[in-house]
């Protein structure tokens, strides 16, 4: 099998497919990439075979992951699609088949075909005919030949990641596609506080007033929003947010390293780091720089770097929530057995 298809069982088991909830801004949203770096450091045995391994697969048991994005929708479909998605993941699929099939979105449809596992294949697959460029779909078309020991599963995902990279889907296949490295993508972490006022809203509502807030407001405002929009899986919308950031605050480190962290992709991660070096240069007692470092290096699993990195952040400036977060990821390392 190959490289993505090969590591594709341990990142469907080291991801919940219910990890995007309607939270928009976590200060802890990239934890869980320092403990799957640590780990996986430590299972070899978990990481896939070399790309030029065989593409054989064997069918898997049980029913293929669904997942279908519903953090910003507060509808009676949504409502009744989070019952079904319930349903499904605890294996009564016969009970979310009956929800799924009272509706007629393309999410609905594509958790109806799920449900009927495995007599649906041909029609998941027809569904793929039809909505070639949805993300949503052809990420499920993957994960069904994937699950079925079909060949075209990494084709399916590499579809889902082009065709419509700003959503969650695209970063799903993303994961998928580049097992090597940890799940989702770096999300900024900053020690911009979201308003009290904003913090008990609905997710559709707190992300339209932060946008508001963003909009030709103070760097703590755009980075709130480009954080928020980066936790909901659009990391090209954040990416506008970060570069117009470091346009509008040029001399702030924190808002070049914004701009950094949001160019980082799976498939091209110079792209961020060749920014973040000369800031490291540029502000050597920041220590965002040295902290997103080191982050960064943690996504592609090159702990003993990353480690270096944060601790020379911990040491840039002491007391900051910054370094309070480079204490904390060095302590999750350690407890992980790679420190």
């Amino acid at each position: 099998m190959s490289g993505a298809a090969g590591g594709a069982a341990a990142t469907l088991a080291r991801v919940s497919p219910r990890a995007r909830t309607g939270l928009v801004v976590a200060a802890l949203a990239a934890l869980a990439a320092v403990v799957a770096a640590g780990a996986a450091v430590l299972s070899a045995e978990e990481l896939p075979p070399p790309p030029e391994a065989a593409r054989t697969l064997e069918p898997r048991e049980g029913l293929p992951p669904l997942e279908l994005d519903l953090s910003l929708r507060r509808d009676e479909e949504a409502a009744a699609l989070a019952r079904a998605l319930e349903a499904y993941d605890a294996g009564r699929a016969g009970e979310a088949a009956r929800i799924f099939g009272r509706h007629d979105s393309l999410e609905a449809k594509l958790g109806s075909a799920f449900a009927g596992w495995p007599d649906s294949l041909d029609r998941i697959e027809q569904l793929g005919a039809l909505y070639p460029r949805s993300a949503l779909v052809q990420l499920h078309v993957g994960l069904a030949r994937f699950w079925a020991g079909r060949g075209g599963a990494v084709e399916a995902w590499r579809e889902a990641r082009n065709a419509e990279p700003d959503t969650p889907y695209a970063v799903r296949a993303g994961d998928l596609l580049e097992p090597d490295f940890a799940p989702g993508l770096p999300i900024l972490v900053t020690d911009a506080r979201l308003p009290a006022e904003l913090a008990e809203l609905p997710a559709d509502a707190q992300l339209q007033a932060l946008r508001e807030r963003a909009a030709g407001g103070p760097l703590e405002a755009r980075l709130l929003y480009g954080v928020a929009l980066q936790n909901l899986g659009r990391p090209l919308s954040a990416r506008r947010v970060y570069t117009a950031a470091a346009a509008a605050f040029p001399d702030e480190p924190e808002a070049l390293v914004a701009d950094a962290v949001g160019r980082y992709t799976k498939q091209r991660p110079a792209a961020a780091f060749s920014r973040l070096g000369p800031l490291s240069r540029r502000f050597p007692e920041a220590a965002t720089v040295r902290f997103h470092l080191g982050l960064l290096l943690l996504w592609q699993k090159d702990v003993e770097e990353a480690r270096r990195q944060l601790r020379l952040a911990r040491e840039a400036e002491p007391g900051s929530f910054v370094a309070g977060r480079a204490t904390l990821y060095l302590n999750e390392l350690a407890r992980a057995g790679t420190g």
